[in-house]
């Protein structure tokens, strides 16, 4: 396995400014493009923000970028090119400006291992593919709450 190293994580930054609230960022890493649609679909209606990657290299080096923006919540593939998802997990933990970021890791694996492996990388949950869609928004719910913009019509 090869060594990938990147550069601090200095220009992502979570909003704060009142005058314009932004949308909670949810990050999607999953190198299936299915998968991908489906979250990207059913979080942007339930009035989330999302930034989906294929792979945990590109999400880190956006990560890294003048435009990024922290998210507060990553859904997270173990199954991955390049680096797999605890790799990424690690990466992401090792930021002080992400330690408050939830990590969930959605995956196919369903083993004990594997579950223990996401807890010590820093997971706070973990789901097994197939999903339903209200099961992907009751977890980012359970874990941000409702969004601003939503809150309204509800």
């Amino acid at each position: 396995m090869r060594k990938v190293t990147f550069c601090p994580l200095a220009p992502a930054e979570r909003s704060t400014s009142e005058s314009s609230p932004q949308l909670p960022l949810v990050m999607v890493i999953d190198d299936s493009p299915t998968v991908r649609s489906i979250l990207e679909v059913c979080l942007s209606r339930a009035g989330y923000q999302v930034k989906s990657f294929h792979d945990g290299v590109e999400a880190l080096l956006w990560l890294g970028s003048p435009q990024a923006r922290l998210p507060e919540l990553v859904f997270l593939d173990i199954g991955l090119p390049k680096m797999d998802g605890f790799e990424v997990a690690l990466h992401l933990k090792g930021r002080p400006q992400l330690q408050d970021t939830v990590i969930v890791m959605l995956t196919r694996r369903d083993g004990v291992i594997e579950r223990l492996k996401a807890k010590l990388v820093g997971a706070k949950d973990y789901m097994v593919k197939p999903f339903k869609p209200q099961q992907i928004v009751a977890v980012v719910q359970a874990y941000l709450g409702m969004p601003a913009s939503s809150e309204r019509y509800h």
